[in-house]
């Protein structure tokens, strides 16, 4: 059962990070917290931003409750 919960950790880990790749840039770094970078979209996002967003966020639940299960799993584990 262990090895289920550590497969689906791994894949929900690589998913994770190709996501966060995927997202736009938001800041310019130090220049930003001076006011050097003003962001010129302060719309809203577009659908493909917001439908990634979601999709980021429900991986990530994914992989907090894997986290969890994982954790208690071993930790009661005789």
């Amino acid at each position: 059962m262990d090895l289920l919960f550590t497969i689906i950790l791994v894949i929900t880990s690589l998913v994770m990070i190709m996501l966060v790749l995927l997202h736009k840039g938001r800041g310019g770094g130090l220049s930003d917290m001076f006011g050097g970078g003003v962001s010129s979209s302060l719309g809203g996002s577009s659908v493909a931003e917001r439908n990634l967003d979601r999709l980021t966020v429900g991986v990530g639940v994914i992989w907090f409750a894997t986290v969890i299960a994982l954790g208690l799993l071993l930790a009661y584990q005789n």
